[in-house]
């Protein structure tokens, strides 16, 4: 599926015939009452949904602007948003009669979100993980291990996202009986279609929830981007309301005007990445250059092919938040509301902060807080 000029299938022939079948199969099974029917089931009954949608007063009288309003996916079971993903993916590898399960992690929640349903549904599981996230998410390696999963070490490159996904890719090459679970809104179609049917569930549930408590859509809606799963989630039942503004926020890492960020957005370049066609960050002779952000869940040098088309078309306003920025909004979540974030929710909360001014005291902000941040405490208590 192509996104305008973005997305597409720029892969290996052989590969292409494996993407064509998993296509064929998850247009069927999103149409079939009864899958439908299963996925919404574990999606209540073990996952937790719905998940809550909290007026944050507290936070909302400190930023002095727009009333804010969090999407709790860090209540969702594994404490994230991805396990709504990987529990479709699943289900959907079951009826394709797969016997194995491949995944790539940054910050490790889609790792142990994968691992965990191929626990419940009894799958061999293997997750690619880059050596620096290995260090970095040591706690959500131990969990993924202790799920039964095997944790396969990438010592390619930075040893971050891009390289897990890399090898990710390649081990699927060579192998017949895998079924590759993708985390984000990213890669060769149909992934970022599926991750976003299994994803949307956020975005109805928000909109459902905000009109039952305020009577009224939010002015705006707010979220991090790395490659965009959590990010497309919120959006995708938001896009057609021509009066809710939409942000996505990349990460700034150390600064936009070094080479220490994550923003494709700002690096404003389209090129070809795990099998895409997107904004990506290269450099002049065409290679993929290092991503960095605190937060590992938003250390990747690209972009879902949705959040570029979206930005071309300008339906959603891309922005960054740094580092600094992104660890005091985790701090100040923490004291003000007793919530711990994740470091890539924090960024969206960073921005939710800086723009609520811009807005009246009697409008609202939602933010999807896309997951917890117990992974990411030794992180802050050394920065």
């Amino acid at each position: 599926m192509n996104y305008g000029e973005f997305g597409g299938q720029y892969v290996p022939q052989e590969l292409k015939e494996k993407l064509n079948e998993i296509e064929r199969e998850f247009t069927k099974a999103k149409n079939d009452e009864k899958f439908v029917k299963e996925y919404l089931h574990y999606l209540k009954q073990y996952v937790g949904r719905p998940t809550s949608l909290y007026y944050a007063k507290n936070l909302t009288k400190y930023a002095n602007g727009a009333k804010i309003y969090l999407k709790r996916e860090d209540l969702n079971h594994t404490g994230a948003h991805k396990i709504n993903n990987a529990i479709g993916q699943i289900l959907l590898a079951k009826r394709m009669n797969k016997k194995h399960i491949i995944a790539e992690t940054g910050a490790g929640q889609h790792g142990v979100a994968t691992a965990t349903a191929c626990s419940l549904f009894n799958i061999k599981c293997t997750i690619f993980m880059g050596k620096e996230d290995i260090r970095r998410q040591r706690v959500n390696v131990d969990k993924m291990k202790l799920l039964g999963a095997e944790v396969h070490e990438v010592t390619k490159g930075k040893g971050t996202l891009k390289d897990a996904v890399d090898e990710a890719f390649e081990y699927l090459l060579n192998h017949q009986d895998v079924f590759y679970l993708i985390g984000s809104a990213v890669g060769p179609s149909p992934y970022p279609e599926m991750v976003k049917n299994f994803q949307k569930i956020i975005g109805e549930e928000a909109k459902k929830q905000i009109i039952e408590q305020e009577g009224k859509l939010p002015k705006a809606i707010v979220a991090c981007v790395g490659g965009g799963s959590n990010s497309i989630g919120l959006f995708s039942d938001f896009i057609k309301e021509k009066d809710v503004e939409i942000y996505g926020v990349e990460a700034a890492g150390k600064g936009l005007n070094t080479k220490q960020h994550a923003s494709a957005i700002y690096n404003n370049k389209i090129g070809i990445l795990h099998g895409m066609k997107t904004y990506i960050m290269q450099d002049e002779k065409g290679n993929i250059e290092e991503a960095y952000s605190i937060s590992a869940g938003l250390d990747y040098p690209g972009i879902g092919p949705e959040h570029a088309y979206l930005k071309s078309i300008e339906r959603v306003k891309y922005d960054s938040i740094t580092d600094k920025e992104a660890v005091e909004a985790f701090k100040l979540l923490c004291q003000l509301e007793g919530i711990i974030p994740a470091l890539e929710s924090s960024h969206a909360i960073a921005y939710a902060i800086k723009i609520a001014k811009n807005y009246k005291n009697n409008e609202i902000i939602i933010v999807n807080l896309s997951g917890r941040g117990d992974k990411d405490i030794e992180t802050i208590n050394i920065y």
